[in-house]
């Protein structure tokens, strides 16, 4: 077992008995009573002339076949083989040979043996370890060795021959570090701390990335809305105000035509309420009431006369006819419930062009009812009021435009919830006109009103001639791009345009001309009223060819004819009549 060992090694040294075993359950020996255990090899000292027992000389100084003492667990059992070599078993930290070929102290457990041949076993302890058959005697439980005293009393210690070692230098088992768990806990919170952060450098790039994507998609969304719509920059047509680059008769738009019906002082506006779903484009357009149109019977006749003689229905059809539109209903709004509906809305805010007298006002010189300026707050009974005011001598246009600044500001206030705007429209008490019901005029006004809040909505007047046909501009411009129509005013060839002004100071002469013309085959255009009265009338052409057109106009009239005259003619009207005070209606 012990390569070392040497049979006579033991004969020569005595009997040992088993004193316990190691911690390593290896047999531990001393020798008998009679020689006792030295640990410091003193013992081994005296008796080495008499023996060749296991002494301990740490320096191996004594010259005798003492084994080196190996601290790092080597062979220290093996005898040496030459024992007339005294410089066998000298210490030597560096494992180098201490004279003639003996085994020198290796540090590691490292050295050779005594032979030279090979590698000598390492012993983990400084016990003496003798195999059980060379004792005979059976193992038993292992005992500890105690631990060696310290240096007697006078006993030299440092570094000389004298130095004492004790056990506890030479433990080289590891022993557990008081330290140990604290290094752990803090390789731990190294570790965790730097999970941690790994963990928050992944929340902040999920973060990024997450923006990232919203903002991709948010802009992609605008984007394509911003297309849809045709408002891309160098998309869009610079030659239309809709911004669209689909085709104006492409474009998908939901129509209805409103007459404001003047319950007091008579007379009425139209408008037209135009949704463009494709370009989300909401547009008032104004009609004046000189438009021409052509009547049911095929006669040219004008928007405000056809909406007295033929209704709404034949009033859509030949709006249909003249712009090429597809009219859906008709809302006719009397003024009481125009008032109802600006109260019910909370008021409006509208930029008044003109101050407007109260109509209930007791004496002239009063405070006005609505005052000219901007921001004003408008009641039902103000709105009113201001939507029909046409001052003396004005041009119905500009009433129109008053009623338009009302009608844009009851969409802003309106709700853009179909259901609660169709709950409005209720509320109001009128009756809708078919094909129209309370819940498409709600949806539909509740669409006006979400454009008009976000700034998509705007009022265009439809220029027409002084003869009530329309204009380039108007063919081009409000007919083609925000109606999709064609414009077809009648041929002007089809009747001859009179143009009538009424000078007599009588507002309802006017009227009774206009039947009295259009009976006659006429096409009526209204030329305003003078501020002053004339007493005579006048029946002038321009054309020379029109004069037997004037002279008919005079009889059809009942005036004279030497009230027929050569002179000029405003506008595109064939003929112009100035009716005087000597006109009498009913001749």
């Amino acid at each position: 077992m012990n390569d070392g060992y040497d049979a006579g090694y033991g004969d020569g040294g005595g009997p040992y008995e088993l004193v316990g075993y190691d911690e390593y359950g290896r047999p531990v020996y001393r020798q008998a009573a009679d020689q006792q255990y030295d640990p410091y090899g003193q013992q081994g000292q005296q008796d080495q002339q008499n023996q060749q027992g296991y002494g301990y000389d740490p320096y191996a100084t004594g010259g005798h076949q003492q084994p080196s003492y190996d601290p790092y667990g080597g062979n220290a059992s093996a005898p040496p083989q030459q024992p007339q070599d005294p410089s066998y078993g000298s210490y030597d930290p560096y494992g180098t040979r201490q004279g003639g070929g003996t085994p020198a102290y290796d540090p590691y457990g490292q050295g050779t043996h005594p032979d030279g041949t090979g590698q000598q076993p390492r012993v983990a302890e400084q016990t003496a370890y003798i195999p059980e058959q060379q004792t005979g005697h059976a193992p038993q439980r292992p005992a500890h060795i105690p631990q060696q005293a310290g240096p007697a009393d006078g006993e030299p210690d440092g570094d000389g021959p004298g130095r004492e070692y004790h056990t506890e230098q030479f433990a080289f088992v590891e022993e557990p570090d008081g330290d140990s768990e604290d290094v752990i806990d803090w390789l731990k919170f190294t570790e965790n701390r730097t999970e941690r952060r790994e963990e928050a450098r992944r929340r902040a790039r999920s973060r990024i990335v997450a923006l990232v994507v919203v903002f991709a998609l948010v802009a992609a969304a605008g984007v394509g809305y911003l297309w849809y719509a045709g408002k891309l920059p160098g998309l869009s047509d610079s030659g239309t105000d809709t911004g669209s680059t689909t085709a104006a008769g492409a474009q998908k738009r939901d129509v209805i035509v409103v007459h404001l019906h003047d319950t007091e002082n008579g007379g009425t506006s139209t408008a037209l309420l135009v949704d463009n779903t494709t370009t989300r484009q909401g547009t008032t357009v104004l009609l004046p009431n000189s438009l021409a149109l052509t009547a049911e019977d095929g006669t040219t006749t004008t928007l405000a006369k056809s909406v007295d003689d033929d209704g709404s229905e034949g009033t859509r059809t030949a709006l249909d006819t003249v712009l090429g539109t597809d009219i859906e209903g008709t809302w006719r709004l009397d003024t009481p419930f125009l008032l109802t509906l600006v109260d019910l809305v909370g008021n409006i805010e509208v930029d008044t062009d003109a101050d407007v007298p109260d109509p209930d006002a007791k004496k002239k010189g009063e405070a006005p009812l609505v005052r000219k300026g901007k921001k004003q707050t408008l009641s039902g009974k103000m709105a009113v009021a201001y939507a029909t005011h046409r001052a003396p001598g004005e041009a119905q246009n500009a009433q129109l435009e008053r009623f338009g600044q009302v009608l844009h500001a009851v969409l802003r206030k309106m709700t853009s919830d179909p259901d609660a705007a169709t709950v409005t429209v209720q509320t109001l008490g009128q009756i809708i006109e078919p094909p129209l019901t309370d819940a498409d005029l709600g949806a539909f006004l509740a669409g006006l009103s979400d454009l008009a809040k976000g700034g998509d909505h705007r009022t265009a007047l439809l220029p027409v001639e002084e003869d009530g046909t329309l204009t380039a501009e108007a063919s081009d411009g409000v007919v083609k791009d925000v109606l999709g129509g064609t414009a077809k005013s009648p041929d002007r060839d089809a009747a001859v345009t009179v143009s009538v002004r009424n000078a007599t100071g009588d507002e309802d002469t006017t009227e009774k001309a206009r039947v009295v013309l259009l009976n006659g085959g006429f096409t009526f255009l209204e030329g305003g009223t003078a501020s002053s009265a004339e007493g005579t009338s006048e029946v002038v052409y321009a054309d020379p060819a029109e004069k037997e057109n004037a002279t008919e106009v005079a009889k059809t009239l009942g005036l004279p004819a030497d009230s027929v005259a050569k002179g000029k003619i405003s506008g595109n009207a064939r003929v112009a009549v100035v009716l005087g005070q000597d006109y009498d209606p009913g001749s």
